[in-house]
């Protein structure tokens, strides 16, 4: 594995319980490191499930303890109930009680600004939407409006993907509900505008929670009623929105040690089922080869002729 630079960050998307593909794959680093995740990384940028982990992060704990979190409480958190099969006539499928119970005896009661006068500070940063505004919210540990929210209210924000959990605060719904499902702009933003990091001396580990297979064949969307355009719409735009991040950094940050890492699962695997945790552990095997083998993504296409760090690593 290519060495680290100087400055590490990371950034982890979105995506319920594939975030079990993220935890496995930051094991298998740590392993092979020989630290852990929090003395690795000193910037953590996450949104929804990514939130969740960059607070672990930040709050000390290694990989090994949150993928042990994710399969533990996945049946917990995703509790299946008479909201999940009546849900669309109920405004949620989870309430956030077991999330936050298990949110607050992992991570405590700290405030965000905690994060950043620890010994050594760690920036995390946290994305959820305003419905009142109308506009991503970055919550960050040094920011006077946000420095005093407790942690556990940043990640239920980011966290709160609309008609699976409430909206948090009366205005808060999951950060990917904006462009950020993927905050590897935002991470890398972060670190060169707000951190003040040379780009020849940063890091910058990107990790999605896979994507989805292609299930639309010629001549299908002809026949389209007009409930049947809700899933492939909200597929093409949450693909594009992550796509267009790894494009930015990659543009407009090329003295970054940029590494982004995707899976391409073989099968849907939806966000809310904890009995997929095998599959998922499998996909984190796969993504953590990728980061140990230096084998990148290919999330814009691949030619020959794209650069190293835009290689497949074959599943």
């Amino acid at each position: 594995m290519k060495p680290f630079r100087k400055n590490v960050a990371i950034a982890i998307d979105g995506g319920g319980i594939r975030g079990v593909i993220v935890t496995k794959a930051l094991s298998l680093l740590e392993s092979k490191l020989g630290k852990p995740v929090h003395e690795i990384f000193r910037l953590a940028a996450g949104t929804s499930t990514g939130s969740i982990i960059a607070a672990g992060v930040g709050s000390g704990l290694t990989a090994a303890q949150m993928h042990q979190l994710y399969i533990s409480l996945g049946e917990t958190i995703f509790k299946k109930t008479w909201r999940t099969f009546f849900w669309p006539l109920t405004r949620f499928r989870f309430p956030h009680g077991p999330l936050a119970n298990a949110l607050r005896e992992h991570l405590g009661d700290k405030k965000m600004g905690d994060f950043w006068s620890a010994n050594p500070p760690t920036d995390v940063v946290i994305t959820t939407f305003d419905l009142l505004t109308n506009k991503t919210c970055f919550v960050k540990p040094y920011k006077r409006e946000y420095k005093y929210w407790p942690v556990i209210r940043a990640v239920l924000a980011s966290s709160s993907i609309p008609t699976y959990f409430p909206v948090v605060a009366g205005r808060y719904v999951d950060g990917g509900v904006g462009s950020y499902a993927n905050p590897c702009y935002l991470a890398a933003y972060e670190a060169c505008f707000c951190l003040k990091w040379d780009p020849a001396e940063t890091t910058l580990i990107s990790l999605g929670t896979g994507r989805d297979p292609k299930t639309v064949i010629p001549g299908q969307p002809e026949r389209f009623m007009a409930w049947d355009w809700l899933t492939p719409t909200l597929d093409a735009f949450l693909a594009s929105a992550a796509d267009q991040q790894v494009h930015i950094v990659d543009t407009f940050f090329q003295g970054m040690d940029f590494r982004r890492f995707q899976v391409d699962l073989k099968e849907s695997l939806p966000l809310d089922d904890p009995r997929q945790i095998p599959k998922l552990e499998e996909y984190g095997e796969i993504m953590g080869k990728m980061i140990l083998a230096d084998q990148y993504d290919g999330s814009l296409g691949v030619t020959p002729e794209m650069p190293a760090s835009r290689r497949v690593f074959p599943v």
